[in-house]
């Protein structure tokens, strides 16, 4: 009998899901807008402040983890409980969730106990603010040299953190830190929304 995901190991985890990094795919925007409008519809009483799609499947051309990362910035006076039910009533599971240093929740779908499905998405619930990875995001599609640095530092840590998806984010970390603080500088403050200001 296969276990259920609840019931396996991180390792067993790490051993289904490995580090899978694939050429792009055209329908990645066609995906994210699918989930996106989904949300929108489900949460339509200004919980949403802004949706972005982030991550390499974000940035087209370059090789990546076949998964749709969605950031969904809410407002500070939300109900997260009340979010978190309706995310849930939606099949969407929830991965985790922190306080420190700031709220972040992450869910996904496209995972099942028999492996990945075709469409695999990560969803990334924060308060709005002026986060990194929009920045990092629209720096590797305006500077191709620097997203081809990045999928030779993804391939190289693929080959040795397949089955280790902690150690994989891990290594990247400092690549990413780097041209954030790059982009930010180069941006300003593009990604600063007042309180009210809505974004899709």
């Amino acid at each position: 009998m296969v276990k259920e995901l609840s019931e396996m190991t991180l390792e067993e985890l790490w051993e289904l899901f490995p580090i899978i990094l694939k050429e792009y795919n055209a329908d990645y925007p066609k995906w994210y807008e699918i989930e996106k409008d989904n949300l929108l519809e489900n949460f339509n009483d200004g919980i949403i402040v802004r949706i972005n799609h982030i991550g390499s499947t974000a940035v087209s051309g370059i090789i990546s983890k076949p998964t749709i990362d969605i950031l969904m910035e809410i407002s500070r006076d939300s109900n997260i409980a009340q979010i978190e039910d309706k995310l849930k009533s939606m099949q969407w599971n929830l991965m985790n969730s922190s306080e420190t240093p700031s709220f972040r929740q992450t869910y996904n779908k496209g995972y099942t106990k028999y492996g990945f499905e075709e469409k695999v998405y990560h969803l990334h619930v924060r308060y709005v603010d002026d986060w990194s990875e929009l920045y990092f995001r629209d720096y590797l599609i305006e500077h191709k040299e620097v997203a081809g640095e990045y999928v030779d530092l993804k391939m190289k840590l693929k080959d040795k953190y397949e089955h280790n998806r902690d150690a994989y984010t891990n290594e990247k970390a400092a690549f990413v830190d780097k041209y954030s603080k790059i982009a930010k500088v180069e941006y300003g403050n593009r990604y600063k929304l007042e309180i009210n200001a809505i974004s899709f």
